[in-house]
């Protein structure tokens, strides 16, 4: 008896046969390719036979457009792949990037509704890159609607030029977005228009790390984004120390008091089903709510178009960077700037000393701002002699299309 006890028992612990289930993978992608008329991607290829070789779990898929492939060649299509994690129900993959593809209706479609999956078989992706893309005004509003239903921690969307009712689309899936931690739009023809519903966006959410390299935003567009974030940043420095938890906090302390409940609480509890455990729901989703952002961390608004040549003149400049100074002495999370091919001049470089000066002898709750990087020669040389780093600019331009 005791030896067939032994011979039901399950291990624990024994990691996950990865090699056939690549393996197996591998086959069903390239089957629906050939379903599909559309050629295998040789870099997803290359990443099964490198993952199975190594006997590893692949977690990045990298859909990528070859440069050299003749006009002849069945094109790369997004959609083999997605058919492939769906009937592989493949849940260890975490970032999905596609780089250079003309991507159909149908195809975001099916991208869309994978992101939104919920319940027991949840979307695995936490981060999705799609990069020098082109989609139509559908596609966009489709992608929209699946934001706020969707787990992603990380959205790039660098080189999709995007029109005013095409970035609106992906704007209002980020409105009260508790969850993404990283947006980054370069290059992506945003104008100074776009400025005040960003500073609004990144108010209402719980992004760190804004990247928005190479638009146009000008210095009106600029001011108008971190305007509200400044002012909210003054006020908590001058009024009190801000207490909140940060997203990254604030999910590891609901992680925590998941795994608490599942061992202390009551099966009621854990239901919702009583009086109490629906206020004690209530209270979690009010605490959420309120610890919404901003939480800037890191911004990055290198060649933007910002110096004294708007309509706006020197008075624009003056503006935005009393609003820039601000935000550096009172904001209790920045770490980095990145201001790169902006014209600022000597009297910016002057005040942004000040700044950092400021920061330096303030509350020792405020992080240490480790990167400003500026191009001009005065400007670097002020900087410099604060003692705080320091980075050239260097000229980027747009990825090929």
């Amino acid at each position: 008896m005791p030896r067939e006890k032994e011979g039901k028992q399950k291990t624990k612990g024994t990691p996950l046969p990865i090699v056939p289930i690549l393996q197996k993978f591998l086959k069903t992608y390239q089957k629906h390719c050939a379903q599909t008329q559309t050629s295998v991607c040789p870099a997803i290829k290359q990443d099964l036979k490198t993952s199975i070789n190594n006997e590893q779990i692949l977690r990045k898929f990298m859909l990528v457009r070859p440069d050299d492939s003749p006009p002849s060649i069945l094109p790369i299509s997004l959609e083999p792949l997605l058919m492939t994690i769906r009937d592989e129900c493949y849940l260890l993959g975490k970032e999905i990037c596609i780089w250079g593809l003309q991507l159909s209706n149908p195809e975001i479609a099916r991208l869309a509704s994978l992101l939104e999956l919920k319940g027991r078989t949840t979307c695995p992706f936490t981060t999705l890159e799609l990069i020098d893309c082109r989609m139509d005004l559908w596609s966009l509003q489709r992608l929209g609607r699946a934001l706020p239903c969707s787990y992603l921690h990380s959205l790039v969307l660098d080189y999709c030029r995007f029109g005013n009712e095409e970035i609106e689309s992906i704007f209002s899936g980020l409105e009260n977005n508790q969850r993404l931690q990283v947006l980054s739009l370069r290059y992506c023809g945003l104008g100074p228009q776009n400025g005040p519903r960003l500073g609004s966006i990144i108010c209402q959410s719980s992004i760190c790390e804004l990247h928005l390299d190479g638009n146009y935003l000008q210095c009106s567009g600029a001011l108008a984004l971190l305007r509200p974030i400044a002012e909210y940043a003054e006020m908590q420095g001058k009024d009190q120390p801000d207490t909140r938890n940060s997203p990254q906090q604030l999910q590891a302390k609901q992680r925590a008091s998941s795994t608490s409940n599942r061992i202390t609480k009551p099966s009621g509890a854990e239901t919702g089903k009583t009086a109490s455990g629906k206020e004690r729901r209530k209270k979690g989703i009010k605490k959420i709510k309120d610890s919404a952002g901003p939480w800037l961390v890191k911004l990055y608004l290198a060649d933007n178009g910002i110096d004294g040549k708007g309509k706006e003149g020197e008075n624009g400049l003056l503006e935005f960077t009393q609003i820039l100074t601000c935000l550096i002495k009172y904001s209790a999370h920045l770490r980095e700037i990145d201001l790169g091919n902006n014209v600022l001049g000597e009297m910016a470089a002057t005040d942004i000393l000040e700044a950092l000066r400021a920061r330096k002898t303030g509350s020792s709750q405020r992080t240490h701002l480790s990167k400003m990087r500026i191009n001009h020669k005065d400007e670097e040389s002020r900087i410099q002699k604060s003692g705080e780093p320091i980075q050239k600019s260097r000229e980027e331009s747009p990825r090929g299309t």
